[in-house]
């Protein structure tokens, strides 16, 4: 969920990953039209981003329930080779902060920890080598 955000976060996303959104929905374009003031029928009530096989959801909230960030979990990216795990993770870096550099672990070849513009807490990980 996002404070207003949504949107802008999601065509960041789609540029970042690459991918493709396909759905945003505002509050004002919604059956929940008539349940919200006017101010936040701007707002994103759904969204739908499909990068390769991965599908990521994402919504705004509103003023009076926001959004406090994700605790305890992140979104894990799967990606298939080693120059698409760096592009993906410069990119997503972009105004963020990396909370791990790109690195070998245990369990994969590359991986890395970010927390992106937008507060969220991303992970991009290679499969397959």
């Amino acid at each position: 969920m996002f404070n207003g955000e949504c949107k802008a976060a999601f065509n960041f996303y789609a540029q970042c990953l690459p991918g493709q959104i396909e759905v945003m929905m505002n509050f004002g374009e919604s059956p929940a039209l008539d349940d919200v003031l006017v101010d936040y029928h701007d707002r994103i009530i759904y969204t739908r981003l499909l990068a390769g096989d991965q599908t990521i959801f994402g919504l705004d909230t509103i003023p009076e329930r926001p959004d406090n960030g994700i605790s305890g979990c992140s979104v894990s990216l799967n990606v298939t080779s080693i120059a698409e795990t760096k592009q993906i993770f410069a990119a997503l870096t972009d105004g963020g902060n990396i909370q791990l550099p790109l690195q070998a672990i245990v369990w994969v070849a590359c991986f890395g920890m970010l927390v992106d513009r937008f507060g969220r807490a991303m992970n991009s990980e290679l499969q397959g080598e």
